[in-house]
Order: C-alpha cells, then sequence, then structure tokens
C-alpha cells in the first residue's frame, strides 16, 4: 500500500480544523466562501440553458412496475425536473423502508437483479438493458406527505419535491450535491425558494446560513453580467 503523502495543511484550513480534518459542513462552507469570493455576475451557462427541463437520457419507467407502490426519485437524475439536464451514472429510488423489500420484490418479478446492498438501507439493482438502480428505504419523519404529493419531470416520473431534495443533497458530502443545490435554487421561485427556507429550518436548521450561501450564489449566476462602457471593448 503507498504510504499516505504528508502535505501541510493551508492556513485557511488550520484556521478551521488545525489538523486538516474537516467535517463535511466544514468542508463545503470552505468552498461555499470560496466561490462566493470568485463569483461575478452571470458567469455560469446561458439563462435559456439554466432554465431548460429535459428527459433526454433514457432511465428505466418504473410506473407499472412499482403502480401499487409509492415511490420518487432522488439524486442526481430528480434535479432535472428543478434545472438543467445533467449526466449521472445510476437512478436513485426512494420508497418507505415498510414497501422496500415489496419493491424489490416487483423489481425482481420484472427482470431487475438485486447486486447487493447500499450502505444505506436498501439495494443496488441491476435493470434487464443494464442500467444500475439504487432501490433506497427511507423512514425520515416526512417521507409519507412527500411520497403522497411528488413533483414530475419532463418524463412523468415522480420525484421528489425541490425543498426535500435541497434538504438530502445538504446532508450530502459530495461537491456535485452542493453545485446541484444551488443550480437548482438559481432558477427556482421565490415562493420555492420560501418553502426550502421552510424546510431547511425546520429539519436542519444548522444548514441555514449554508443554504442562504447558495441561493446567493444560484441568483448571482442568473444576472445579467456587467457591460463595458465602451461597447467596443
Amino acid at each position: 500500500m503507498a504510504e499516505r503523502t504528508s502535505l501541510p495543511v493551508p492556513p485557511q484550513i488550520a484556521a478551521i480544523a488545525p489538523d486538516g480534518n474537516l467535517t463535511p459542513r466544514q468542508r463545503r462552507r470552505l468552498m461555499l466562501d470560496m466561490v462566493r469570493r470568485r463569483q461575478k455576475p452571470g458567469t455560469g451557462s446561458a439563462h435559456e440553458f439554466l432554465r431548460r427541463r429535459t428527459a433526454l437520457n433514457p432511465w428505466p419507467d418504473l410506473r407499472d412496475i412499482l403502480k401499487d407502490i409509492p415511490w420518487v426519485l432522488i439524486g442526481g437524475v430528480a434535479t432535472r425536473a428543478y434545472m438543467a439536464e445533467r449526466m449521472t451514472k445510476d437512478m436513485d429510488v426512494l420508497v418507505h423502508e415498510r414497501d422496500g423489500e415489496d419493491a424489490r420484490k416487483k423489481l425482481e418479478a420484472a427482470g431487475y437483479i438485486s447486486v447487493s446492498r447500499l450502505v444505506v438501507p436498501g439495494f443496488l439493482m441491476r435493470s434487464p438493458e443494464g442500467v444500475q438502480v439504487d432501490l433506497i428505504y427511507g423512514r425520515y419523519p416526512w417521507l409519507d406527505k412527500v411520497l403522497a404529493h411528488p413533483d414530475h419531470d419532463a418524463a412523468g416520473y415522480p420525484v421528489i419535491g425541490l425543498p426535500y431534495l435541497v434538504l438530502l443533497k445538504m446532508w450530502a458530502t459530495r461537491n456535485q450535491d452542493w453545485a446541484d443545490i444551488t443550480r437548482m435554487l438559481s432558477t427556482a421561485t421565490d415562493a420555492q425558494i420560501a418553502e426550502v427556507r421552510k424546510v431547511v429550518a425546520h429539519y436542519s436548521p444548522d444548514d441555514k446560513d449554508d443554504l442562504e450561501t447558495m441561493i446567493y450564489l444560484g441568483k448571482r449566476e442568473m444576472e445579467t453580467p456587467d457591460q463595458p462602457d465602451n461597447p467596443d471593448v
């Protein structure tokens, strides 16, 4: 096994964690601070692209297979309901834990293969076409409400509501998840953002400040960039 390279802890990180071991929340806050300092208005993708809602990637349609079980998309595939569609390697499906085994059996009866257990409760499954589907068994206090009132993407698939997708991605540890939040909030309406704030304040109050930073960064991305005084410049 290769030895781990000993790197000096940069001052900016040492000021937060002298040993260099940042918690996920500390790492997220550090990344957000770096982005906020460097961002200029309108420095993201074209506004028309950001507002597009498509379902171009052919993910498995589980609506007939799981027609008797409430389920929603979460993860990267779900984001296409709230921002421009992006690539991701698998489809994350959330069901209530009480329905988890029934959902798995229905998928297996339709030709899906249970590959292995996930780190979280649930199973990694493979569709007959070879697509990876993560079937996740949830037990969140808000889950019944969310499953009863899903949003839908451009393909008509049930998708977890924006406030709860933001909440789940707040709890994640990947930079991609935090970038997704900023991108989704960039085109969210005032009413949607109000609901996001309410849900995060209730279920994850320690993340309220980071949420406000993400809202700010997203809205800045949608601003028109400053124009030079001389139009020929």
